[in-house]
């Protein structure tokens, strides 16, 4: 068996990293190795200095003309277009509005109201509850009148037929990192008639997506996992251009009208993405994402995502080198079928991470027995990794005399 990687292998692999200069743009806690980026990203100076001047410069100062003066209204707008790049969108396909759960609603709504004689909608069981929980609610909503399909990965492709109106699905597995084949699954769906759904909440920013040359109907994601965007950014949603102006979401408000501003009793939808507005945005959470999306301007994806692979096998190479650890990979062995994090199982997992936590390297776990490690290429070194690990094997040696831990509210 091949020894894994030195220490000094780490430190030479870090001196050559492209993607060394944007660990800087960070403000990152000394002595904490921080893998939970699939969760939370870290904080930019950019996005501190951003919220300030909103604070501050714009609404402190000329108060509600910023809604003017400093362009407030079309934030939504301006954001999309950053983040369209990052997914294989054009500026005009993407906005950023609410949260991913909601987003998903006004799509999965849209796509309910145009689906003629149609009445089910395909879903992978065992993924993130949120998007589930928001089809049933549709369900529910319509009297019985469609049907939620929660279906293996095994048997997804065999459950989307001439019934099926949409497909709902996540990139990348929350808890394992596996990567479903977007563009093949994309072209299936569209095969038997069905439109489609992505939730890119664990790959925008994490690898390259790429939703135009799939032909993608619809996506959602998050904007505070690796796009660094603070606790509670608002999420965003595509939805590709033919199809904009010939659906509108089920939850329709008076930002998506097409002239807001004129206060009319009747709702007439906006064209294109504007539609798809909902209430008034919370501008000091949009501040902070403006300024966490400025670090991608010159960041090439495909350095991110090969550091990302790299990141994660040195991960993996360490901890299969502990042996009688108790830990079993929960993610797919092969790189290119991971996203950017990695689950391994073992049987006292809370206890696992609250004791590695408490060493300074901080993942998560998520129920029954799965920790989660995150690799976030732009402010996570060789070294961090190869020193998590070896924190590990530390933690891992004493586990078996500590005592279980009470759980916390939040995992």
């Amino acid at each position: 068996m091949t020894p894994p990687p030195s220490r000094a292998d780490c430190q030479g692999w870090d001196a050559r990293d492209p993607l060394a200069r944007i660990r800087d743009k960070f403000r990152l806690k000394p002595g904490v190795i921080y893998l939970d980026g699939n969760s939370l990203g870290a904080l930019t100076h950019n996005s501190a200095a951003c919220t300030r001047a909103m604070i501050e410069d714009e609404w402190g100062h000329d108060l509600v003309r910023s809604w003017n003066v400093h362009g407030w209204f079309d934030l939504p707008h301006r954001l999309g277009a950053k983040i369209a790049p990052l997914i294989g969108a054009a500026a005009d396909e993407v906005l950023v509005a609410d949260s991913t759960s909601v987003n998903l609603f006004k799509l999965a709504s849209a796509a309910a109201m145009t689906r003629g004689t149609r009445h089910r909608i395909v879903t992978e069981s065992g993924n993130f509850p949120t998007d589930i929980y928001v089809l049933q609610g549709l369900a529910a909503l319509l009297g019985g009148a469609i049907e939620v399909v929660a279906a293996p990965r095994s048997e997804l492709l065999s459950r989307i037929d001439e019934s099926t109106f949409l497909v709902v699905l996540t990139h990348i597995h929350y808890k394992t990192a596996e990567l479903l084949d977007l563009q093949a699954i994309t072209s299936h769906a569209h095969a038997q008639g069905a439109r489609i759904l992505w939730d890119l909440s664990h790959s925008v920013g994490a690898l390259a997506v790429d939703l135009g040359a799939a032909r993608a109907d619809f996506a959602v994601g998050c904007t505070y996992k690796y796009l660094n965007g603070g606790p509670g950014s608002p999420a965003f949603l595509y939805v590709r251009r033919d199809l904009q102006d010939t659906i509108c979401p089920g939850l329709a408000a008076w930002m998506g009208h097409v002239a807001p501003f004129e206060f009319a009793d009747d709702y007439e939808p906006a064209p294109g993405m504007a539609r798809y507005r909902s209430g008034t945005p919370s501008l000091i959470a949009f501040a902070a994402l403006e300024g966490a999306l400025g670090i991608w301007d010159d960041i090439d994806l495909r350095d991110v995502r090969r550091k990302s692979e790299a990141l994660s096998e040195l991960f993996i190479a360490r901890v299969e080198a502990v042996s009688g650890s108790g830990l079993a990979l929960a993610s797919p062995r092969e790189p290119a079928r991971r996203g950017s994090h990695v689950a391994l199982t073992h049987a006292r997992g809370y206890e696992l991470m609250q004791a590695l936590i408490a060493r300074g390297v901080i993942g998560d776990f998520r129920a029954p027995d799965v920790v989660r490690f995150s690799f976030t290429p732009l402010y996570l070194r060789f070294v961090d990794v190869w020193e998590a690990v070896t924190i590990l094997g530390e933690v891992l040696a004493a586990l078996d005399c500590s005592e279980l831990v009470r759980r916390s509210g939040v995992t």
